[in-house]
């Protein structure tokens, strides 16, 4: 069989694993989806007839390259306002192998608040935790990728898993809920739905903006299930679902730098309350956001 033929074959084998590996590492499926191209490109130029497991191999590359993405990333954040925010996914011609319905599977198969958490590890941690605690790959092979030793790397692993066991066993179904409901408001706001903004939202909901995002829309403080859906009717269009400090809200990100925030408050009867709109440069810097891929 020819070589590159060859190849091709056992990378779409291994495709569906290495993609499952590169989305608990960065916790997008774009960024994944990318990561694992880029493995191939790397697997289609690289001499590996010395190779006697082309998993484990192509498994190792994947996690290098993922790692050098958090780390971009981490580094990326540091900047003012600048978020590492990737485009809608794209086709790609080297065995694409993108497929809407396998995607959802895996988001769900992680979870959001596992994300979340996973989120807030430091990159080494994260590679260590979920090469070994997720595939089960061991330490001895993990160690290298992170330049670290055996035992360090165990460490590294072992505090990623007490912070993930951590979690409140309470906030899988908080965040789920909450992400149905401002899921479901921004889905009528778009298509234009005042029926459905209604349903949505509590009679004495609320839209507060800060100072900057106020100026920005011309809008101030605006109270009244009425009214805020007027607000929000056929806009929204560049919203996009994530994590904010805990809570599910949205963001909008124009050119890579974040603009808007919108924390929603749900109450327990599934309705929105508040809708708090921050676009304050200060106030953005602070806040924890992990995107959340429709």
């Amino acid at each position: 069989m020819d070589e590159k033929k060859w190849q091709a074959e056992k990378f779409e084998a291994n495709r569906p694993h290495l993609r499952a590996v590169a989305y608990r590492m960065l916790g997008s499926r774009t960024e994944a989806e990318d990561a694992v191209q880029e493995a191939w490109l790397r697997l289609v130029r690289s001499d590996t007839s010395d190779v006697d497991n082309l998993s484990g191999w192509l498994t190792t590359v994947t996690a290098r390259i993922c790692l050098d993405l958090l780390r971009s990333r981490k580094s990326r954040r540091e900047e003012p306002l600048t978020m590492l925010i990737p485009e809608p996914a794209v086709t790609h011609e080297a065995g694409n192998g993108t497929d809407p319905e396998q995607d959802a599977l895996l988001a769900d198969s992680v979870g959001l608040a596992l994300l979340v958490v996973l989120e807030q590890l430091n990159p080494a941690e994260r590679l260590a935790f979920v090469l070994h605690d997720m595939f089960d790959m061991a330490f001895d092979d993990i160690a290298p990728i992170l330049d670290r030793t055996t035992v360090a790397t165990r460490q590294l692993a072992s505090r990623a898993r007490r912070r993930v066991q951590d979690r409140p066993s309470a906030m899988e179904a908080d965040l789920s809920r909450q992400r149905h409901v401002v899921d479901a408001f921004f889905a009528a706001s778009r298509h234009g739905d005042m029926h459905a903004l209604l349903a949505v939202l509590d009679p004495q909901a609320v839209f507060s903006p800060d100072a900057v995002a106020a100026r920005m829309g011309s809008v101030s403080e605006i109270r009244g299930r009425s009214d805020v859906a007027k607000t929000f009717n056929g806009r929204a269009q560049a919203a996009r679902l994530a994590v904010i400090n805990g809570a599910v809200g949205a963001i909008v990100v124009v050119g890579g730098k974040l603009r808007i925030a919108l924390h929603f408050t749900v109450n327990e009867d599934g309705l929105v309350t508040n809708i708090h709109a921050m676009a304050d440069p200060h106030q953005l810097r602070k806040l924890e956001i992990v995107l959340i891929e429709a």
